[in-house]
């Protein structure tokens, strides 16, 4: 089988010492030495001042919005995974959709402006399989008018752009460190900010709101990770730089290969270094892309649509006209990409498309 994305696991053995000492210490959740010992890799790997290690990304954009104060309406993208808009939702908030660029896949910036109102707060704006947004056009905005960013950046370890870090941009960052990401910690997520008053905030919030064992700061959640967790991320840690690699030169023999695909590729942001995340294609299509789907499956390789369906097009949402999304999201196909694919496998899902396509 040849899934769509796969687990990074380092040799048990580095893992193994870090798990006896837990058992030693019989300290298994509520920040332990672990978890502040990760924050401080990560902090030190990426450049960046702040971070806290939460226990997803899903939570860490509810912290993100809470954390803030907004309300009212909150400028955001179709195209993204369903937490982007589940967490505005979840948190008393209206997701107002405004298209994406066909070409960048991201939120179109052009028309953010016209989605603002008085009771607009913020742009949540997701970059899409690790491509960053258009973040100084969206930062202006927000300037402009007196708005909070918040950038769902579940996909961007290792992306940077203009030679920073994308998680250090905008008001907050959020990240994800689930299994299926290239870098992970089985489970898990961050923020990112480089205000010390907001994360104190968010350090409050994360753990119910306790200020000390009898005294709390402020409204809070359970939002923190556990020892297990960060020693995977500890480990995992060593093994990203040959990672990024790996998946770049996976993302360079696709591309190759795969030049008598009719498809067009997602133009990566200018500036930007990027971490081959994904590899999505847009085909000419749907019809195509259910078939070769089909066939790949029959094959027992499970590539996936990803995203589909179109936010915009939720029973629980207002509907709204996102064209590009719309057609984007029949079209997009992200192929089979991870630390383990062989060129050999990789050999193999290229001629099954290549010979769906000329059948």
């Amino acid at each position: 089988m040849i899934p769509v994305t796969k687990p990074f696991l380092p040799p048990i053995e580095e893992y193994q010492p870090y798990v006896k000492d837990i058992w030693d210490r019989q300290w298994l959740t509520n920040n332990g030495p672990l978890v502040n010992e990760l924050e401080l890799r990560l902090k030190q790997y990426l450049d960046l001042p702040h971070i806290l290690y939460l226990s997803s990304g899903t939570i860490a954009l509810q912290i993100a919005i809470r954390a803030l104060d907004l309300h009212g309406e909150i400028i955001t993208t179709p195209f993204s995974f369903i937490a982007t808009t589940s967490s505005i939702l979840w948190e008393g908030c209206k997701p107002v959709f405004v298209d994406i660029c066909p070409e960048t896949l991201n939120i179109d910036v052009s028309k953010i402006e016209d989605a603002i109102t008085p009771h607009t707060s913020a742009i949540l704006a997701t970059h899409v399989y690790g491509n960053p947004c258009d973040i100084d056009a969206i930062d202006a905005l927000a300037q402009k008018h007196n708005l909070k960013v918040i950038y769902d950046a579940a996909h961007c370890f290792g992306t940077k752009y203009k030679g920073k870090s994308v998680y250090g941009y905008g008001d907050i960052s959020v990240a994800s460190f689930h299994a299926t990401k290239l870098y992970h910690t089985i489970e898990g997520g961050a923020v990112f900010t480089s205000c010390p008053e907001l994360l104190k905030k968010m350090a409050f919030m994360r753990n119910f709101g306790f200020n000390g064992p009898e005294e709390f700061a402020c409204l809070g959640i359970n939002g923190k990770n556990c020892e297990l967790h960060a020693a995977m991320g500890l480990v995992n840690l060593k093994y990203a730089d040959a990672i990024l690699e790996k998946r770049r030169e996976l993302f360079a023999y696709y591309t190759e290969m795969l030049k008598g695909l009719d498809m067009k590729q997602q133009v990566i942001q200018k500036n930007t270094q990027y971490n081959h995340a994904y590899y999505p294609i847009i085909l000419p299509s749907e019809d195509l892309l259910v078939r070769m789907v089909e066939m790949l499956n029959a094959h027992w390789i499970f590539p996936r649509r990803y995203f589909y369906p179109s936010l915009h097009t939720l029973s629980f949402v207002d509907r709204c006209e996102c064209e590009n999304c719309l057609d984007i999201s029949k079209r997009v196909l992200c192929l089979p990409l991870h630390n383990d694919l062989s060129k050999e496998e990789l050999h193999l899902v290229i001629r099954i498309m290549l010979r769906v396509q000329n059948y």
